[in-house]
Parts: C-alpha cells; sequence; structure tokens
C-alpha cells in the first residue's frame, strides 16, 4: 500500500510551530468542533469565533483545522492574520464533496479548494464523501456506478492536490457514503487514496481503529482523536439513535473516559513511523455559552492532559 508520502509527494509533518504549548506533546492541533463549531444547519449554538480561538490559545494548542466556511475569514491572508492574534496555525480542513454522482465532476470544486489551501499554506485536505444532503443523520448506499465514480474520482483529487502541493485524505464519516466496515476496505483496496483516521466516526461505523492502523498505519495521513461511548455508538449502528442525537447525549468523550484504544492507537502510529498531526476532536452541540472555564475548554484540556501523560 502506498503511504501518504508516496501519494502526494509530501508527508504531513509537524514543522514549524508544530510543537505545543507547556505541557502538549508536538503535532497535537484543535478543532471547532469540538466547541460546538459545525457546518451542518441547526447544529446546537455557534460560539463565538473569538472565544474558540482565545481558549484554544489559553489550554496551549498552536495549530488547528479551520472548520467549517465563515468560521475563519476565507482570505488566506486575513486569516493568517487572526490566528497569529491567538497564536495559532491553520494545519487541515474538513471538506465534504460529492464523489459518487457519474454527473457530477468534483475536480473543479476540489481545486479551488486545493488552490486555497496552498495559497494559506495549509496542509491536508480532508475529504468526505459527502450524501449532497445536509446533515449526518440518513445516507444510501452506493451501487456499482457509484462505487465506479467514486474511486475514480479518488484517484483524480490525488493528482490534483500533488498539482498543488497539499496531502489529501478521505475521511469515512458516520452519514457520509463511507461509513461502514466495508466501506473502508473498498477504499483500501480500490485506490491509493491516504485515510484520516477519525477513531470516533470508525468505530461508530463498525471499524476497530486499532485494528486498521495494525493492518494499514502506512495509509494513514492525518488523525482525528476521539474517545467513544460504545453503548451510545452501538444505539447509532442499530438505527435505535440519530448520530445527532448520540452527539448530543455525549457519545463523544474525553480522551481516556470512552472505549476507543486511544493509548494503543497512538503508540501503534508511532511504531509505524507517523509523523502526521493528531487533532483533538471531541464533538458536542451545545445549547448556549458554557460558564467560563467550563464546557468545551475544560474537556480539550482532559484530554491534552492524557495524551501529555502517554509521551
Amino acid at each position: 500500500m502506498n503511504g501518504p508520502s508516496d501519494v502526494t509527494g509530501r508527508a504531513g509533518t509537524g514543522g514549524a510551530g508544530g510543537a505545543g504549548g507547556a505541557g502538549v506533546p508536538p503535532r497535537i492541533a484543535g478543532a471547532p468542533i469540538s466547541w460546538g463549531v459545525c457546518e451542518v444547519p441547526g447544529w446546537g449554538h455557534q460560539l463565538d469565533r473569538d472565544r474558540v480561538l482565545g481558549e484554544m490559545r489559553e489550554i496551549g494548542l498552536t495549530a488547528t483545522e479551520l472548520g467549517p466556511d465563515g468560521f475563519l475569514p476565507p482570505s488566506p491572508e486575513h486569516r493568517r492574520a487572526l490566528l497569529d492574534q491567538y497564536g495559532l496555525r491553520a494545519i487541515g480542513g474538513f471538506v465534504p464533496v460529492v464523489l459518487h454522482d457519474p454527473a457530477y465532476d468534483p475536480v473543479p470544486e476540489a481545486r479551488a479548494t486545493f488552490r486555497s489551501f496552498a495559497e494559506g499554506d495549509v496542509e491536508t485536505v480532508v475529504l468526505a464523501a459527502a450524501t449532497g444532503a445536509d446533515g449526518y443523520d440518513e445516507r444510501s448506499v452506493l451501487d456499482a456506478e457509484g462505487w465506479a465514480a467514486l474511486l475514480g474520482n479518488l484517484g483524480r483529487l490525488i493528482e490534483e492536490a500533488g498539482s498543488f502541493g497539499r496531502s489529501v485524505t478521505l475521511h469515512p464519516h458516520v452519514g457520509t457514503m463511507i461509513e461502514t466496515r466495508d466501506e473502508v476496505e473498498r477504499v483500501l483496496d480500490g485506490s491509493a487514496m491516504p485515510l484520516c483516521l477519525d477513531t470516533g466516526h470508525l468505530l461508530i461505523g463498525g471499524t476497530d481503529p486499532l485494528d486498521l492502523v495494525s493492518r494499514a498505519a502506512a495509509r494513514v495521513a492525518h488523525v482525528h482523536l476521539k474517545d467513544v461511548d460504545a453503548t451510545l455508538a452501538e444505539q447509532v449502528r442499530a438505527g435505535k439513535l440519530t448520530y445527532t442525537d448520540a452527539v448530543r447525549a455525549g457519545v463523544y468523550r474525553p480522551l481516556g473516559r470512552g472505549d476507543v484504544d486511544v493509548a494503543g492507537i497512538v503508540a501503534r502510529l508511532g511504531e509505524a513511523g507517523y509523523q502526521g498531526w493528531y487533532v483533538m476532536e471531541q464533538d458536542v452541540v451545545l445549547d448556549g455559552d458554557p460558564p467560563e472555564g467550563e464546557g468545551p475548554k475544560a474537556s480539550v484540556r482532559e484530554s491534552l492532559a492524557y495524551l501529555a501523560a502517554l509521551s
């Protein structure tokens, strides 16, 4: 299998700004979704970005993913200036794109994203195989024509990303066209696309993330670290609970307090020579502004302490 540097010509690395603040291991990044900031319409209360970025800085983070469109300025120069105020750099971004529709060409849309990331010095495009509808509570299953389109488009987007010097990954994600274990395996077998290893979405979708790392660490180019309540995850798989309701109920837990073997995954990736980013992601749905020092800030700080204890 091809590793991320084989596919795109560059492996994800910490680079400048990769070292964390006091007590924070290197190559650890935050994500606005850990503060409830999400692209899905109606996804709870959306915190002010200055509070989110300020709390990232206060707990020692030095890097972040971009968050949804509109969270940060679209201009690379303005975005960099804003993040500089908080001692942060942008290292990646989640980009849902329709990849399975034979009548839709995703390359022009993706090309604009690759160009924007290159102009803003953002390393990694984290693709999701979007259904074309809002939200992650419903989806259809791909037929043969849809699979052919999706796998073909993955190859085209690898080449397109390389032309802009960007790393590109595919994020298996609940409520997208690539969710289940069988779907993840088909992507691994049928394409050279590197993966974003999201430990939570994989587990909810039925893939053991530690097993995947054990078998295919060379395909991992980016990591989203989540811990998960396995009981709630099983209810999502069984169709007894929507994904959104599961997030609201606390399916994602601070690292070390759920059922994902986070320590084992980090150790196995280290043994395999992984040099990319670990993005802290504990998706939440907020009902309002948490009191100062509480809410997402406290949860992410707890997860960072857990990671620091592993190093």
